[in-house]
């Protein structure tokens, strides 16, 4: 005989974990289920073990979106304020750090035990290391075999979220559920992660690994993020090549400003009237780190000379040179790296009230399995709050 209950949430990663809660808090039977072993595997090795769970300042602009306005209803029927709320009712300490992110002060193992005390709920059921399988629509809702067992459930939630860091169990079956019933789906790629390079870039420039500088970047398409930028072994990194990488596309150079802070025409003429004999990789090398002004000499990009050498003219290129340096990524480190995916199930085939599929009454998509992508910085966790919430009051 199948196990009869209200609600079945396939995925107990931040979204579903978010969405069990409030569904028992209505009263609803709840199952939630998992293939991996623990809940909120992705929460635990968050913000380097910190959980950087939501931002002070959180709007659509924020988020990766085919249509830019499916969130704003989500995010205003649970805000960052919401969630905040929450944290400092279950006593959670945290802090701000750059740009309004919040993180915890001790682990992100309180957020994970605050998503399970929430959970803990006569109603509110969890299984961990479950097959799901046999999923089909009935008169009544949906049946699925979870292991051995037959399950019936008037609503059926999707919170798989999406490809990245594969190491923690991510899986296309969120897609492969939202396929099975006619949805359709935004083509998917990794986002928030790191580039490689060509190998010609990549012999000049690997031997700078663990070197940050402070820089504007700039893609094709005009998106432009001020941030740290890191040479790695692979290629480039930090934060502003993570937010750059979720707009942009293979073959596209990115424009780097590698002095934001600077009008280098006017500092190199200053040092020029000061220092004539100075040679222009001293005189760049007290504003950049002299590895980097080193392996652009190598590249070929700059000849070293004395700046009593250089004309207004060649003052002028230095600046274009430094102030609109472009570099060609090769592509991507991945979904082994990434922290987010771009793209998932098509938001044109849900309600932005509910998150339910509009061809399939019932069914519902929460967190990361949806074409909604946020920003590095809480906005990926306070988009699985916010949808798990807004699921969680419809299911």
């Amino acid at each position: 005989m199948a196990k009869q209950v209200d609600v079945v949430i396939i995925g107990a990663g931040a979204a579903g974990l978010m969405c069990a809660a409030q569904a028992g808090k209505r009263g609803r039977r709840v199952l939630v289920v998992d293939h991996g072993k623990k809940p909120g595997r992705k929460i635990l090795i968050s913000g380097g073990g910190k959980c950087n769970f939501t931002n002070y300042d959180v709007s659509a602009a924020n988020y990766v979106c085919r249509n830019r306005h499916f969130v704003k209803s989500a995010l205003s029927q649970y805000t960052q304020w919401d969630f905040i709320g929450l944290v400092g009712d279950h006593g959670i300490a945290y802090e701000e750090r750059d740009h309004g992110q919040l993180f915890c002060l001790d682990s992100a193992k309180e957020i994970v035990e605050m998503l399970l005390r929430e959970c803990d709920q006569p109603t509110v059921e969890q299984r961990y290391q479950c097959e799901v399988s046999e999923i089909e629509k009935t008169a009544t809702g949906f049946s699925l075999r979870v292991n051995t067992e037959v399950v019936e459930c008037a609503s059926l939630v999707v919170a798989t979220g999406g490809l990245s860091m594969p190491k923690l169990g991510a899986t296309p079956f969120g897609y492969q559920i939202a396929e099975q019933f006619g949805l359709q789906r935004v083509p998917t790629c990794a986002g928030l992660v790191p580039f490689t390079l060509h190998t010609q870039d990549k012999t000049v420039f690997e031997p700078l690994s663990g070197i940050a500088i402070p820089v504007r970047a700039e893609t094709e398409s005009g998106v432009t993020f001020k941030e740290n930028l890191l040479f790695t072994h692979r290629g480039l990194s930090g934060p502003v090549v993570l937010q750059i990488s979720s707009y942009w596309h293979p073959g596209e150079a990115v424009t780097v400003d590698l002095l934001p802070d600077e009008d280098l025409p006017a500092a190199l003429q200053a040092m020029r009237d000061k220092h004539p004999n100075q040679s222009l990789k001293n005189s760049l090398s007290r504003l950049l780190p002299k590895r980097l002004v080193e392996a652009m000499i190598e590249r070929g990009d700059l000849e070293d000379k004395p700046l009593k050498q250089l004309d207004p003219k060649a003052i002028a290129a230095l600046g274009t040179y430094f102030h609109q340096w472009r570099i060609a990524p090769n592509g991507t480190e991945g979904y082994r790296t990434a922290e987010v995916t771009l793209g998932g199930v098509d938001t044109d085939e849900l309600s932005s009230k509910t998150m339910e599929a509009k061809k399939v009454p019932g069914l519902y998509f929460a967190g990361e399995v949806m074409d909604v992508s946020g920003w590095l910085g809480g906005y990926n966790f306070q988009w699985a709050w916010s949808s798990g919430f807004v699921v969680g009051n419809h299911c």
